[in-house]
């Protein structure tokens, strides 16, 4: 019986559906309300790749792809992943192993075969009608058959780019579950022996994310007698991520990004353990994840190859595919392009993804999820970056900036904070714009603080941590406790090698960028641009030297030029708060509040300890006349910060200080300025300095016949009266405490004007 296709009803398509998926457009098709809730129809948990020679194959053959309630170990234990209970092996071997006519191509010219003709079906054996190579879509082993003497085959699981793939008992191991994969369908024996001895590398593969390969065994075909090379592997029961995605998207949803975060920062270790054996995967993909419990695995083993393998076939999945594999062959740059290409697929509709190649990401405006998760989209685009020197420099990188990408998405989504510390740039070195926020000195507050000089901004940004494999490193650690003029004067010394300044200290990269900085925050910029040129041009240069010019530029007074540098270290560095916090402050220089804005916030939601970005914050918002909202981001400082204090001593002069069209504050804001002063504990003359403003602000309401709330404000009756006796003794106090005479007389002349009038 012919296999049936069912027609995709998107407007427009003419694919069909194959897989969850359309030939045409590629997405799931489009299920009436009624159906939705219909059970969902459980796929093999085993899936095979496609390939055929040394350039990439499978365009037609490959589509898309427990009751715990603790928190795994899944996404670095940050979110909660449902598990995926393991089924009995058993329930997973198809009835009926047919592979739909719309799949049959032949292995050697890549065109249909197998197709029925006047209402005929298909042949499952052949011969291609053009090149007359052999096919066959037949299952070579039957339930019962024993393999190598050892393995009894109980049916098909699925169908790869090798064959059939089996599941079998293992009658020597104690009746272990495995599942048997094709090698090699050659009838040449000593290629068949080369093959298996190729391959036998996969045996040293040992990760807990990568399912085990137990053994390499020959078995003749039952009808033609040629040998057949077969992978025995680990069985792993649960589901395949293309599965659990196609369960969603039978509900219209895609997985959740928290979730595919999760799923990548997961396997991307497994990856990178590969690299590090001199091997690449080639076909990641959804279909080639498998969830149980609350753990991944990567399955198919069958397109793993050494990095140095020019030979080889490669095996991989257009839609996937890196689009340098035709020419350079894969790479672990290209395994961690298909990683990018698959987050993609699993949290939106991707229409076409199984036709693009280079720069392939559609359009972030038709994706909402691509606008509202920037720095999602940047790790999507330097993922799949078409120039492999572009992408990430290793899985374990990519899966450090996943993690704190997915730190930001799930703090933005509950603006609980999600801090962590960074491997790639220090804390604050001093936290920006707090002492303009004091105004110390002022007697009362008025207006938005001003935004920070270039200077202190340089000056308090994280640095970039230095390489202790350097041979500079020993070097510059020598140097913390120096000034700044002593800093740069040695740095000058060690970069130009004198003073017998090893050569190894003198050339490095890292003694450079150190004296590029000394030279910004010195303002001597034109020496730090002849630096940096340097860097820039050397093998050795990174997103560092384009930080540094971002500092460069924003000391110069080009912030828009800053901009464009720290936006260029934020793709590169995707899960980085250091560069969103310069761009802030870059946005500000150049005027752009909301943008400015959107970065303080950002970064102050997923990390307290940045209080810059607070105090950020709070400038733009007072700009824009939010002095609730300026309030209640300096209010998030926490206690243990050593900027508390500061954050607090703002607060209460926010709350003195009417809002735009305000003669008065209001009695509310008079109370809570006087509770957080009274919280406080300051040096004397600032507790005088502060409850003068408190008390003043007082004063004008009621002198100005505004409402004021019974009982008392720091100690003071609130009637006018008890107000100018209070205000009368603070001014008196603060002449106490006034360094020079000439302020002593003008806060006694003060005091002396607010006291109400007595008898006496």
């Amino acid at each position: 019986m012919r296999a049936s296709a069912t027609a995709c009803a998107r407007p427009g398509c003419g694919g069909v559906i194959e897989d969850g998926y359309c030939t045409v457009c590629g997405l799931t098709p489009q299920i009436p309300p009624a159906a939705a809730s219909s059970p969902v129809l459980s796929s093999p948990v085993v899936s095979g790749s496609a390939g055929s020679g040394s350039v990439p194959s499978g365009s037609r053959r490959k589509r898309p792809g427990s009751s715990r309630s603790s928190r795994g170990r899944l996404g670095a234990g940050l979110v909660d992943v449902p598990p995926v209970p393991s089924h009995h092996p058993s329930t997973a071997v198809l009835a009926d192993p047919r592979i739909p006519e719309s799949k049959r191509f032949c292995g050697a010219c890549d065109r249909p075969v197998g197709r029925g003709r006047d209402g005929q079906p298909g042949l499952v054996e052949g011969y291609c009608p053009h090149c007359g190579a052999p096919f066959s879509y037949a299952p070579k082993l039957e339930p019962g058959e024993l393999v190598s003497r050892q393995y009894e085959v109980l049916g098909c699981l699925a169908h790869g780019g090798l064959g059939w793939i089996y599941l079998a008992m293992d009658r020597n191991l104690g009746n272990r579950w495995v599942v048997l994969k094709g090698l090699l369908n050659s009838g040449d024996r000593d290629a068949q022996e080369a093959a298996l001895a190729e391959r036998r590398f996969l045996a040293e593969v040992e990760h807990p994310n990568i399912v085990g390969v137990y053994n390499f065994v020959e078995h003749a075909d039952r009808r033609t007698g040629e040998p057949a090379g077969y992978i025995v592997m680990e069985y792993v029961g649960g589901k395949s991520l293309k599965q659990i995605l196609l369960e969603r998207r039978q509900t219209g949803q895609s997985v959740p990004l928290p979730v595919a975060l999760a799923y990548a920062i997961e396997v991307l270790p497994a990856l990178g353990y590969l690299h590090s054996q001199g091997l690449v995967y080639c076909d990641f993909k959804p279909d080639n994840v498998i969830q149980t419990e609350e753990q991944l695995k990567l399955i198919d083993m069958g397109g793993v190859r050494r990095i140095d393998d020019t030979d080889s076939a490669i095996y991989g999945t257009v839609g996937y595919q890196a689009p340098e594999i035709a020419t350079l062959g894969p790479s672990p740059s290209s395994d961690l392009y298909t990683v990018g290409r698959a987050l993609a697929v699993l949290t939106f509709e991707f229409a076409g993804y199984q036709g693009k190649y280079a720069g392939g990401l559609p359009d972030p405006a038709t994706v909402p999820l691509l606008t509202e998760q920037e720095s999602f989209l940047r790790v999507l685009r330097r993922a799949t970056d078409p120039d492999p020197e572009h992408r990430f420099g290793s899985a374990s990188e990519m899966a450090e900036q996943l993690t704190g990408v997915l730190r930001e998405v799930l703090a933005v989504a509950d603006q609980q904070p999600r801090p962590a510390f960074s491997a790639l740039f220090t804390p604050e070195v001093q936290a920006v714009g707090v002492a303009a926020s004091h105004l110390d000195g002022a007697d009362g507050a008025g207006g938005a603080p001003p935004s920070p000089p270039a200077s202190q901004i340089v000056a308090g940004l994280p640095v970039p941590q230095v390489d202790t494999s350097d041979p500079a490193a020993g070097y510059l650690a020598t140097l913390s406790t120096l000034d700044p003029a002593q800093r740069t004067a040695a740095l000058t010394t060690a970069a130009k090698g004198e003073q017998g300044t090893p050569a190894a200290v003198a050339e490095s990269v890292e003694t450079q960028l150190a004296l590029a900085r000394a030279l910004i925050v010195a303002d001597d910029l034109s020496h730090a641009g002849t630096v940096l040129e340097f860097v820039a041009a050397s093998d050795d240069a990174d997103w560092r030297a384009v930080w540094y010019q971002g500092l460069r530029e924003l000391a110069a007074g080009h912030p828009d030029a800053a901009r464009a540098e720290f936006d260029a270290v934020c793709e590169a560095l995707p899960g980085e708060l250091a560069p969103k916090l310069a761009l802030g402050f870059a946005a500000e220089a150049h005027g752009d509040q909301a943008v400015a804005a959107r970065f303080f916030q950002l970064v102050w939601t997923v990390d307290r300890s940045y209080v810059s970005a607070a105090f950020g914050l709070a400038r733009i918002r007072l700009a824009a006349g939010d002095r609730a909202g300026a309030i209640a981001a300096l209010s998030a400082v926490p206690e243990t910060s050593s900027h508390h204090e500061a954050a607090q001593v703002a607060v209460v002069r926010m709350h003195v200080s009417p809002g735009p069209g305000q003669s008065w504050v209001s009695a509310d804001d008079l109370h809570a300025a006087g509770y957080r002063l009274g919280r406080l504990t300051l040096d004397t003359a600032r507790q005088q300095h502060l409850t003068g403003e408190v008390l003043r602000a007082a004063l004008d309401c009621a002198v100005a016949g505004q409402p004021l709330a019974s009982g008392r404000l720091l100690d003071c009756e609130l009637t006018e009266r008890g107000l100018r006796f209070g205000l009368e003794k603070c001014y008196r106090a603060q002449a106490r405490l006034a360094p020079d005479r000439r302020r002593q007389i003008a806060l006694v002349d003060l005091a002396n004007d607010v006291r109400p009038r007595t008898w006496s």
